[in-house]
């Protein structure tokens, strides 16, 4: 009863100087279906963990596309993410139709937490409940990886994963960080993969109907890989086949990737 007194409205504080709505909000991105993203020097990939509310329903959809050089997956709310990714998609037109240039992946992420900020202070709103990593690749910069938070936060990754168990998928991350760089398309699928399955119940595995890949790279762009297409690749994880062509080495932790903070004002 006493927390409910100042969870009302956003722009509420509480004795102990917290928000909870924004906490609220972040626990959904937490309790949402697992999406792990990761990226070498010339492409991005990213996962996510489709589910489904019963035997009778179709899976959500969890991967997006933004513009042929950029697309999302989201962790939490899907209604959110779809507000979020049209808004993504204007941006990216709009700058086509103004400068006739595709639309900076940092200057996107900036446009969503200036976004995502307005709803964490104004009263009558609320903090989007979703989480978003967003993939791609700018011409002069290369490939890039960011994560989106409901606080507004933006950061940049070599890897990283968000969701329910994304400790987990976290935890094979980092052990294999230093071979994401350097790795092919198909050996960053395998790991993506491997980091996916990390997340699942015991009694689960991933299948063709529950997860889905997204690809964006140099001279490739945003392709969507789900269904059947993703058979050869389910295949190659049951049969245990390797990740990289050398025996893998887990990375110091001194040397693991760390999140740079983006400037959103």
């Amino acid at each position: 009863m006493f927390r409910n007194q100042y969870d009302n409205d956003i722009s509420t504080w509480s004795p102990q100087g917290r928000l909870h709505q924004i906490e609220y909000a972040l626990e959904a991105v937490k309790q949402g279906s697992a999406s792990v993203g990761l990226r070498s020097k010339t492409h991005v990939v990213l996962l996510a963990l489709k589910r489904s509310s019963g035997e009778l329903a179709s899976h959500q959809q969890k991967l997006f596309r933004i513009d042929s050089h950029v697309g999302i997956a989201i962790a939490g709310l899907v209604s959110d993410a779809r507000v979020l990714s049209n808004f993504m998609r204007t941006e990216c037109m709009k700058s086509k139709m103004m400068y006739d240039r595709p639309m900076p992946g940092s200057r996107l992420v900036s446009l969503i937490g200036d976004k995502a900020q307005i709803n964490t202070q104004n009263y009558g709103r609320r903090p989007y409940g979703v989480g978003l990593l967003v993939g791609s690749y700018d011409e002069g910069t290369g490939p890039h990886l960011y994560e989106c938070l409901p606080n507004a936060n933006c950061l940049e990754y070599y890897a990283i994963a968000i969701g329910a168990k994304s400790q987990s998928a976290k935890t094979y991350l980092e052990k294999f960080a230093n071979d994401f760089e350097t790795a092919d398309l198909d050996a960053l699928i395998m790991h993506g993969l491997h980091a996916l399955r990390e997340t699942l119940q015991q009694d689960k595995e991933l299948n063709l109907k529950n997860c889905a890949i997204g690809v964006v790279g140099k001279d490739h762009d945003w392709e969507l890989i789900e269904e059947e297409r993703l058979r050869t690749y389910l295949n190659q994880l049951e049969a245990g086949a390797p990740t990289s062509g050398d025996a893998p080495t887990a990375a110091a932790s001194e040397d693991l990737p760390q999140g740079e903070a983006m400037d959103t004002e």
